[in-house]
């Protein structure tokens, strides 16, 4: 379903944005404001990311907006709720972004559950690698939602088959190694990855770690279908609140 609903929206446009959400930062209230400009803005997708003590594949900015929202009182299911409201305002797919733990905590047959009453599309668990997952990829396909798994530089061949084979949706594509963040040089290095990544799968691919500018965008067009947003986007929340969000993501169009 959200591979289908990818493919529509990419006739209509060249490349689809995708943006990154932490639940319950700077607020809940807050939050929804962010949400709202994002729609308006015209984004694509949106990934919320429930709060977790230890977000090992994130950069400070993402870190930081995981421990404020853990500060003020963000719970699962608290953020859950959120998901709820974001999926009932806006006509925009969600998915959820989240750690193993969370999932193990609350019991994956129950959380994959809840997902699907929620109103998410799918899921992001970037660290539970797909050999690992029977438990959560039969939840999944029994729940009809899409668990979306992580290309990187360094995956060998038969990695990059073997992730297509279990992925549904589309596949994140991280631009480097390291974490949420860093600067990533969008050079000849970063097509050839991304065309090992083409053909090895015909799910929409998704690029993120450094989209931070229109050129960065422009560059993923005709290589990617989908840019991910991320780190600067809440760089900006942090620095000017909701307000700022709206011009930065129109301004990568």
């Amino acid at each position: 379903m959200l591979e289908q609903t990818i493919r529509a929206l990419r006739r209509q446009r060249e490349i689809l944005l995708m943006t990154h959400i932490v639940a319950g930062y700077p607020s809940f209230d807050e939050g929804l404001r962010v949400v709202e400009a994002m729609v308006e803005a015209g984004v694509d997708l949106i990934e919320m990311q429930i709060p977790f003590s230890e977000p090992i594949a994130d950069g400070p900015v993402i870190v930081h907006a995981n421990q404020k929202a853990l500060e003020s009182g963000a719970t699962v299911a608290r953020c859950l709720e959120f998901g709820a409201q974001v999926a009932r305002r806006f006509p925009v797919p969600l998915l959820v972004m989240s750690y193993y733990n969370i999932l193990f905590k609350y019991g994956v047959e129950g959380f994959v559950a809840k997902l699907r009453d929620t109103g998410f599309v799918g899921a992001i668990v970037p660290d539970l690698p797909p050999e690992e997952g029977s438990e959560y990829l039969d939840a999944m396909d029994r729940q009809a939602l899409a668990p979306i798994f992580i290309y990187s530089p360094r995956s060998s061949e038969r990695r990059l088959d073997l992730i297509a084979q279990r992925a549904r949706g589309f596949i994140y594509c991280v631009a480097r190694k390291g974490v949420t963040g860093d600067a990533t040089t969008f050079s000849r290095s970063l097509s050839e990855y991304l065309e090992r990544c083409r053909r090895a799968t015909s799910l929409p691919l998704a690029v993120g770690f450094g989209v931070r500018q229109r050129e960065d965008v422009d560059f993923l067009r005709g290589k990617a279908d989908i840019a991910v947003i991320g780190t600067e986007t809440l760089r900006r929340v942090e620095q000017s609140g909701a307000r700022s969000v709206g011009p930065f993501l129109r301004s990568l169009r």
